[in-house]
Formats: structure tokens, C-alpha cells, sequence
């Protein structure tokens, strides 16, 4: 009976302090976790939720926003969604937010950062229809091998007015001669901010140039050529202020101008693929956020428009379209939530003292009239390239092939060129070994276009108006065009 008796007793205390020690365990080990630390609302609001994961009795101090409303503010041990929406677009011109402090009975406390991008314009996708797959399956990878040649209709439909800079406007006629030379795949630069505004304090395109561009795109589709349409440099204001200060503003007009395009060109298949930019410039990593969330916006906005335009391939493009920045910077695409429809785009003019005509020596370099191995003049070596020769274009295009191409990411060479300096583009300046110069220029081209292929990259020449003759529809420079084909063969 004693013998019993304690061994009831020790029984008794290993529960009490079994008992007692979990107690204490739970008492130790506060928990309060928030599924996230900031919450970002486009211009136009909507509906997110966060969820708080605690162990005792939790609420939200002060959650008192005008334009924000949340489902619950107060509960229990356990988890629990948040859904927060906003009430109102905010029309302000600039971002607004507030804090969130979620604490809990057991100690502890977090905070949530929520905020909301101003609407400086009219929403303009004011009829999205449902997403519409017909003619749109390619994957980007899939879309991009089948495009063969590439050309920009450069210095065109970015212009104040189409054929400002050219000796004429765009014609099917052109359209036709240039798909008999070779090129099925096009990129048309195009101006839509700085010239084509009817209305800019509501960022609304004139609907005359958006059906002339349409009909420009329309004679491409109907003789199966691939078209790459952007927002070109348009006066910089998007790609001249990747910066804090501005991308509320470039944010907006990004979404305005997107929307639009992508109605109005919504109904073309796959033969169109969009370009959300040009040339944007950012150098370090904060402005390559700001840059990623440009990119964002225009995906969104397209995607938002819905039909064809839900799955249709969209490019966006490196800081700067610099293969080297990009390989630095880039670590991150946007997201889309149609998978393998997104391509890169880079360009190069690699030396640009050597691809750019300029009037004489600039301020960032002295002017090259000779490049390449083999073809350096013994007449004018002052004008010898010194760097910027095979071994850097082929570094800078390896770069993007490993990054990317390898990845199952497309890349577009959305620009390269070099001119041959005649009495018609630099009467002062000259190279006074022209035979040299211009074998030089031929060798630049070949390799170039040769180099971007064997990495997989899409070459687009920037063609405006030296190689061609768009009045009359005929090949001004000859050995400019062997030259590029003459790089598409392996």
C-alpha cells in the first residue's frame, strides 16, 4: 500500500512538472508573424490580403486610412487573412501611404507598410474582353525562331511627324520590297508622347496616329512579318527619368499609353509582339527596380486589355539596352502570369567612335575609321580602333546568352549598325584610306550579325535610310546588305 501510494505520488510530479514546463515553453516562445512588410496598390486599387500567424490574442492600432478598409482588425491565436481594399482610386499626384502596427498580447509587434500609386490619368481600358488564345500559342522561344532577318523602320514613326527624318512614310510597297529581301521580321520605333498627345494632361493618344500606326502594322501581318511596335525615346520621358522622383508619373503615363496601344492593336495575332520601351537609362540596382516596375506596369496594362493581348509575347528591355549593364543589373524580369512569353532586348554600336556618325571627334571619344583584325590602315593608324574590337562584341553577346538564351529567355538585338563615312554623311571628315574604311565597315557588319546568331540573339539592323531607298524601294548600299546576310550564314 505504501508502495503504491508513491508511486501515485511521483506519477503526480513528473505530470505537474511536465505540465508546468510546457507551460513555461509556451510562455518563452511568443510568435507574430505577417505574411508581408509592404503592400503596394496600383493607382486604381483593388483587393490584397496579408495573414497574421500568432499564438495569443493580436489586433491593429490605428488602422484608420480614408481610402483603406480591412476586413478585420482584431483576433485570436491561429491564423488569420487580412483582406485590405481600397476605396477609391487615389487622385492625387503623388503616392500615398500608412502604417499598419499589428501587435499581439504576447509581446510582440510588427508593421505593415501599405501604399497607393497616384492615377494621374483616365483608366483607358474602358472594354477588356475575354483572353482569346487564337493565333497567339507560340511560346516566345517558339515565336522567335521564326524570325529570320531582322530591320527597324527606323527613324520613321518616332519622329515629331512620320518622315520628319526620312525621305518618305511608311508604304506596303516598302513593306513588301523589304520581306523580298530577306527580312520577315520588323521593329518599329514609334513616338507616342512627345508628338501624338490630343489631349496630355488626360495622356490621351490622338486616335488618328493610333490608326495609322495600326494600319502601318496591319500591312506587315498581312505579308507575314513579324512586328516588334515599342515606345521609342519619345522625348526621354520614360527612359531619361528611371529615378525615384519620377515613377509615380512615368508609371501613370505608361499604364495610359499601354492601355491604348494594346486596345486599338489587340485583335492582330502573334505576328505582333510589344516593346514596353527603348533605350531606359539605369545604373545601379535601385534604378533597376524602378526600371523592373516600368516594365511591370506595361505588362499589366497590356495583359489587362485581355483577348489576343493576354497571351501575346512582350519584350522589355535592359538599362540602357547595354549587353553589360544588363548582365550586371538585370537579375530579375518582372513577373507575368502567362509563362514564356517574355524576350530581352539589348542593343550595340560596339565602339560607338567607330558605329556612330558624329561631325568630328566628340567629347567621349575621337572618331575610328578602322576596325578589325586585318583591318587597320597603315595611311591614318590615329584613326585605328584601340578597344571595342571582336574580342568585346563577342564577350558582351556571350554575356546574354548565358544570362538568358540558355535560360529559355528570347533575346532581341533590337538595334546595331554601323555607317560607312562618304561626302554624303561626313564631307569634312573623311577617312583618307577609304578602301580600308569601308572594307572595315563590311567586316563589322558580317561579324556582328554573325556573332548575335551564334549566341542565339535576334538581330535587328538599324536601317534608316543608308542601305535603303524607301522612295523608290531599292538597295542603295549593296555590299551593306551582302555584308548582313552574309552573317546569317554559319
Amino acid at each position: 500500500m505504501k508502495i503504491k501510494y508513491s508511486f501515485t505520488i511521483l506519477i503526480s510530479l513528473i505530470t505537474g512538472i511536465s505540465l508546468f514546463a510546457c507551460k513555461k515553453a509556451k510562455t518563452l516562445d511568443p510568435q507574430l508573424t505577417v505574411s508581408a512588410s509592404t503592400i503596394n496598390f496600383t493607382g486604381d486599387g483593388g483587393s490584397q490580403d496579408i495573414t497574421v500567424a500568432v499564438n495569443a490574442d493580436w489586433s491593429v492600432d490605428n488602422p484608420a486610412f480614408s481610402w483603406l478598409q480591412l476586413s478585420t482588425t482584431s483576433g485570436q491565436s491561429g491564423n488569420t487573412v487580412i483582406h485590405l481594399t481600397t476605396l477609391s482610386q487615389n487622385a492625387t499626384t503623388a503616392s500615398r501611404s500608412g502604417i499598419l502596427f499589428i501587435s499581439s498580447s504576447n509581446g510582440q509587434a510588427r508593421r505593415v507598410i501599405v501604399s497607393q500609386a497616384p492615377t494621374l490619368y483616365p483608366g483607358y481600358n474602358t472594354f477588356p474582353i475575354a483572353p482569346d488564345m487564337t493565333g497567339m500559342t507560340s511560346t516566345a522561344v517558339q515565336l522567335a525562331a521564326k524570325m529570320q532577318m531582322g530591320l527597324n523602320f527606323g527613324n520613321t514613326m518616332e519622329s515629331p511627324n512620320e518622315g520628319d527624318w526620312q525621305s518618305s512614310k511608311m508604304t506596303e510597297s516598302y513593306v513588301k520590297f523589304v520581306k523580298s529581301l530577306g527580312f520577315n521580321a520588323v521593329r518599329i520605333p514609334c513616338n507616342w508622347v512627345w508628338s501624338h498627345l490630343s489631349d496630355r494632361k488626360k495622356a490621351t493618344i490622338d486616335p488618328a496616329w493610333l490608326a495609322r500606326v495600326k494600319e502601318v502594322v496591319g500591312w506587315c501581318v498581312a505579308n507575314d512579318v513579324y512586328v516588334i511596335l515599342n515606345a521609342h525615346g519619345d522625348n526621354g520621358w520614360l527612359e531619361n527619368n528611371v529615378n525615384a522622383l519620377k515613377k509615380d508619373s512615368v508609371n501613370a503615363m505608361q499604364k495610359a499609353i499601354w492601355e491604348q496601344i494594346a486596345t486599338t492593336m489587340r485583335d492582330f495575332d502573334e505576328h505582333l509582339i510589344f516593346a514596353g520601351a527603348n533605350e531606359p537609362a539605369a545604373d545601379n540596382a535601385e534604378q533597376m527596380a524602378i526600371l523592373n516596375g516600368y516594365h511591370q506596369t506595361f505588362i499589366n496594362a497590356v495583359r489587362s486589355t485581355g483577348g489576343r493581348n493576354s497571351y501575346r509575347v512582350l519584350v522589355v528591355q535592359g538599362p540602357h539596352t547595354d549587353p553589360n549593364k544588363t548582365n550586371d543589373l538585370m537579375n530579375t524580369l518582372p513577373t507575368d502570369k502567362i509563362p514564356n512569353k517574355l524576350m530581352v532586348e539589348v542593343h550595340d554600336y560596339t565602339p560607338a567612335a567607330f558605329t556612330i556618325l558624329t561631325d568630328g571627334d566628340a567629347s567621349w571619344g575621337k572618331m575610328v575609321y578602322y576596325w578589325g583584325a586585318g583591318y587597320h590602315s597603315t595611311i591614318e593608324p590615329d584613326r585605328n580602333a584601340t578597344y571595342g574590337e571582336e574580342d568585346a562584341i563577342t564577350s558582351e553577346l556571350q554575356k546574354m546568352k548565358q544570362k538568358f538564351v540558355d535560360k529559355g529567355i528570347p533575346v532581341m538585338l533590337g538595334e546595331y549598325a554601323v555607317w560607312r563615312r562618304t561626302a554624303a554623311t561626313n564631307s569634312n571628315y573623311l577617312p583618307k584610306d577609304l578602301d580600308m574604311h569601308n572594307k572595315s565597315v563590311d567586316y563589322w557588319t558580317t561579324f556582328a550579325t554573325k556573332t548575335a546568331v551564334a549566341n542565339g540573339l535576334h538581330p535587328f539592323w538599324w536601317e534608316i535610310g543608308f542601305m535603303l531607298d524607301r522612295s523608290n524601294n531599292v538597295v542603295k548600299d549593296q555590299r551593306m546588305m551582302d555584308a548582313i546576310k552574309a552573317g546569317y550564314k554559319q
